[in-house]
Protein backbone atom coordinates (compact mmCIF):
# COMPACT_ATOMS: atom_id res chain seq x y z
CA UNK A 1 0.00 0.00 0.00
CA UNK A 2 1.08 3.62 -0.96
CA UNK A 3 1.86 6.11 1.95
CA UNK A 4 -0.87 8.19 -0.17
CA UNK A 5 -3.45 5.42 0.05
CA UNK A 6 -2.71 4.86 3.90
CA UNK A 7 -2.69 8.42 4.31
CA UNK A 8 -6.59 8.31 2.98
CA UNK A 9 -7.63 5.92 5.43
CA UNK A 10 -6.63 7.90 8.22
CA UNK A 11 -7.40 10.86 7.09
CA UNK A 12 -11.33 10.21 6.01
CA UNK A 13 -12.81 9.87 9.37
CA UNK A 14 -11.19 13.04 10.38
CA UNK A 15 -12.35 15.05 7.16
CA UNK A 16 -15.79 13.73 7.72
CA UNK A 17 -16.05 15.31 11.37
CA UNK A 18 -14.61 18.79 10.05
CA UNK A 19 -17.54 18.44 7.16
CA UNK A 20 -20.07 17.82 9.87
CA UNK A 21 -18.79 21.16 11.92
CA UNK A 22 -17.77 23.51 9.61
CA UNK A 23 -19.25 26.38 9.65
CA UNK A 24 -20.22 27.24 5.81
CA UNK A 25 -22.18 24.14 5.39
CA UNK A 26 -26.05 23.74 3.66
CA UNK A 27 -29.09 24.05 6.58
CA UNK A 28 -31.14 21.31 5.92
CA UNK A 29 -34.72 21.32 7.21
CA UNK A 30 -38.01 19.00 6.83
CA UNK A 31 -41.08 20.81 5.94
CA UNK A 32 -44.22 19.75 6.79
CA UNK A 33 -47.49 21.47 5.24
CA UNK A 34 -51.02 21.48 4.85
CA UNK A 35 -53.01 24.46 3.62
CA UNK A 36 -56.46 25.52 1.95
CA UNK A 37 -55.15 29.27 2.02
CA UNK A 38 -56.68 31.36 -0.32
CA UNK A 39 -54.35 33.25 -3.35
CA UNK A 40 -52.80 36.37 -1.99
CA UNK A 41 -54.74 39.50 -2.94
CA UNK A 42 -53.66 41.77 -0.36
CA UNK A 43 -55.41 40.54 2.50
CA UNK A 44 -54.15 41.88 5.95
CA UNK A 45 -52.56 39.85 8.63
CA UNK A 46 -51.42 39.99 12.29
CA UNK A 47 -48.76 37.78 13.97
CA UNK A 48 -48.96 36.57 17.47
CA UNK A 49 -47.37 33.99 19.48
CA UNK A 50 -48.78 30.90 19.63
CA UNK A 51 -46.69 29.59 22.87
CA UNK A 52 -47.59 32.29 25.88
CA UNK A 53 -43.99 31.58 26.85
CA UNK A 54 -42.68 33.77 23.86
CA UNK A 55 -45.44 36.51 23.64
CA UNK A 56 -44.23 40.03 24.37
CA UNK A 57 -40.43 39.74 23.79
CA UNK A 58 -38.22 41.31 21.65
CA UNK A 59 -36.89 37.85 21.01
CA UNK A 60 -40.12 36.98 19.40
CA UNK A 61 -40.99 40.57 18.28
CA UNK A 62 -37.62 40.23 15.66
CA UNK A 63 -38.84 36.50 14.82
CA UNK A 64 -42.16 37.88 14.11
CA UNK A 65 -41.13 40.65 11.71
CA UNK A 66 -39.20 38.22 9.60
CA UNK A 67 -42.17 36.14 9.35
CA UNK A 68 -43.91 39.41 8.46
CA UNK A 69 -41.45 40.33 5.42
CA UNK A 70 -41.88 36.50 4.12
CA UNK A 71 -45.69 37.08 4.20
CA UNK A 72 -45.31 40.18 2.60
CA UNK A 73 -42.83 38.82 0.12
CA UNK A 74 -45.88 36.45 -0.93
CA UNK A 75 -48.38 39.30 -1.39
CA UNK A 76 -50.11 39.55 1.91
CA UNK A 77 -50.22 42.64 3.61
CA UNK A 78 -49.46 43.12 8.09
CA UNK A 79 -52.05 45.42 9.04
CA UNK A 80 -51.86 48.53 10.74
CA UNK A 81 -54.61 47.70 13.29
CA UNK A 82 -54.31 44.01 14.52
CA UNK A 83 -57.93 43.68 15.19
CA UNK A 84 -59.01 44.30 11.61
CA UNK A 85 -56.57 41.83 10.24
CA UNK A 86 -58.49 39.16 7.64
CA UNK A 87 -55.63 36.27 9.07
CA UNK A 88 -53.90 35.49 11.62
CA UNK A 89 -50.86 34.10 12.09
CA UNK A 90 -49.54 31.83 15.13
CA UNK A 91 -45.58 31.48 15.00
CA UNK A 92 -44.06 28.88 17.87
CA UNK A 93 -40.27 27.67 17.55
CA UNK A 94 -38.11 26.02 20.24
CA UNK A 95 -35.03 23.93 20.42
CA UNK A 96 -34.37 20.41 22.60
CA UNK A 97 -31.16 19.99 25.08
CA UNK A 98 -29.65 17.91 22.54
CA UNK A 99 -28.49 14.29 22.44
CA UNK A 100 -24.91 13.09 22.17
CA UNK A 101 -23.92 11.17 19.85
CA UNK A 102 -20.75 8.92 19.89
CA UNK A 103 -18.28 8.56 16.32
CA UNK A 104 -15.40 5.90 16.86
CA UNK A 105 -12.74 5.16 13.95
CA UNK A 106 -10.37 2.82 14.28
CA UNK A 107 -8.34 -0.42 12.31
CA UNK A 108 -8.56 -3.02 14.48
CA UNK A 109 -5.57 -5.21 13.56
CA UNK A 110 -4.71 -3.73 10.40
CA UNK A 111 -3.13 -6.70 8.56
CA UNK A 112 -3.44 -7.83 5.18
CA UNK A 113 -1.49 -9.28 2.32
CA UNK A 114 -1.56 -12.64 1.04
CA UNK A 115 -1.49 -16.23 1.29
CA UNK A 116 1.61 -18.76 1.25
CA UNK A 117 2.28 -21.97 2.11
CA UNK A 118 5.24 -23.50 4.26
CA UNK A 119 5.96 -26.42 6.53
CA UNK A 120 6.15 -30.30 6.21
CA UNK A 121 2.43 -30.49 5.84
CA UNK A 122 1.79 -27.34 3.52
CA UNK A 123 -0.08 -25.18 6.21
CA UNK A 124 -0.97 -21.86 5.46
CA UNK A 125 0.67 -18.46 6.52
CA UNK A 126 -0.59 -15.15 6.15
CA UNK A 127 1.87 -12.08 5.48
CA UNK A 128 0.74 -8.10 5.98
CA UNK A 129 1.56 -4.52 6.77
CA UNK A 130 1.47 -3.00 9.90
CA UNK A 131 2.84 0.55 10.26
CA UNK A 132 2.33 2.09 13.75
CA UNK A 133 3.15 5.42 12.81
CA UNK A 134 -0.15 5.41 11.10
CA UNK A 135 -2.43 3.04 13.22
CA UNK A 136 -1.04 3.33 16.71
CA UNK A 137 -0.94 0.43 18.91
CA UNK A 138 -3.05 -2.52 17.21
CA UNK A 139 -6.90 -2.58 18.08
CA UNK A 140 -6.18 1.12 18.47
CA UNK A 141 -9.67 3.31 18.24
CA UNK A 142 -10.56 7.01 18.10
CA UNK A 143 -13.85 8.17 19.75
CA UNK A 144 -15.32 11.37 19.63
CA UNK A 145 -18.84 12.59 20.76
CA UNK A 146 -20.73 15.50 19.82
CA UNK A 147 -24.13 17.07 20.41
CA UNK A 148 -26.77 17.02 18.16
CA UNK A 149 -29.94 19.59 18.78
CA UNK A 150 -33.34 18.93 16.95
CA UNK A 151 -35.01 22.36 16.44
CA UNK A 152 -38.75 23.22 15.20
CA UNK A 153 -40.96 26.18 13.60
CA UNK A 154 -44.38 25.95 14.14
CA UNK A 155 -46.35 28.18 11.74
CA UNK A 156 -50.59 28.17 11.79
CA UNK A 157 -52.48 30.58 9.83
CA UNK A 158 -56.66 31.41 10.79
CA UNK A 159 -59.03 33.22 8.92
CA UNK A 160 -59.77 35.97 11.92
CA UNK A 161 -63.93 35.82 10.45
CA UNK A 162 -64.48 32.48 11.75
CA UNK A 163 -61.13 31.28 13.55
CA UNK A 164 -61.40 28.59 10.71
CA UNK A 165 -57.99 27.08 10.13
CA UNK A 166 -55.45 27.66 6.39
CA UNK A 167 -52.33 26.96 7.23
CA UNK A 168 -50.70 24.33 9.55
CA UNK A 169 -46.90 23.95 8.54
CA UNK A 170 -43.54 22.66 10.83
CA UNK A 171 -39.86 22.81 9.97
CA UNK A 172 -37.75 21.11 11.82
CA UNK A 173 -33.84 20.83 11.46
CA UNK A 174 -30.85 19.21 13.40
CA UNK A 175 -27.71 20.86 14.07
CA UNK A 176 -24.99 21.28 16.40
CA UNK A 177 -26.42 24.52 17.39
CA UNK A 178 -28.78 25.67 19.65
CA UNK A 179 -29.02 29.07 18.99
CA UNK A 180 -32.10 30.47 17.97
CA UNK A 181 -30.36 33.38 16.31
CA UNK A 182 -28.92 30.75 13.86
CA UNK A 183 -31.78 28.21 13.78
CA UNK A 184 -35.32 30.10 13.28
CA UNK A 185 -34.25 32.68 10.84
CA UNK A 186 -33.06 29.39 8.76
CA UNK A 187 -36.51 27.59 9.63
CA UNK A 188 -38.22 30.52 8.47
CA UNK A 189 -37.02 30.50 5.34
CA UNK A 190 -36.99 26.77 4.98
CA UNK A 191 -41.03 27.07 5.65
CA UNK A 192 -41.58 30.15 3.24
CA UNK A 193 -39.10 28.14 0.15
CA UNK A 194 -42.64 28.12 -2.24
CA UNK A 195 -45.18 28.97 0.04
CA UNK A 196 -47.68 27.75 0.68
CA UNK A 197 -46.88 24.49 -0.89
CA UNK A 198 -48.82 21.58 -1.71
CA UNK A 199 -51.84 20.38 0.71
CA UNK A 200 -50.54 17.53 2.80
CA UNK A 201 -47.08 17.56 1.24
CA UNK A 202 -43.56 16.77 2.77
CA UNK A 203 -40.04 18.19 1.62
CA UNK A 204 -36.79 18.57 2.30
CA UNK A 205 -35.13 22.26 1.85
CA UNK A 206 -31.93 22.26 1.19
CA UNK A 207 -30.60 26.25 2.49
CA UNK A 208 -27.18 26.99 1.00
CA UNK A 209 -24.53 29.05 3.12
CA UNK A 210 -25.55 32.57 3.42
CA UNK A 211 -25.15 33.99 -0.28
CA UNK A 212 -24.61 30.98 -2.18
CA UNK A 213 -26.81 30.02 -4.43
CA UNK A 214 -31.01 29.80 -3.93
CA UNK A 215 -32.96 27.04 -1.78
CA UNK A 216 -33.36 23.16 -2.79
CA UNK A 217 -37.01 21.95 -2.43
CA UNK A 218 -37.05 18.32 -2.84
CA UNK A 219 -39.40 15.06 -1.89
Amino acid sequence: MTRIKKFGLFAAPALALVALSGCATSFKADVARFQQLPAPAGQSFTIVADDHRLAGGLEFAHYADLVGQRMAQTGYVRADDPASADLIVRVAYDVDNGREKVRSTGFGDPFYGGWGWRGRWGRPWGYGFYDPWLFGPRGYTDVSSYTVYTSDLKLKIDRAADNRRLFEGTASAQSLSNKLTYLVPNLIDAMFTNFPGQNGENVKITLPPEGRGWPIAHN
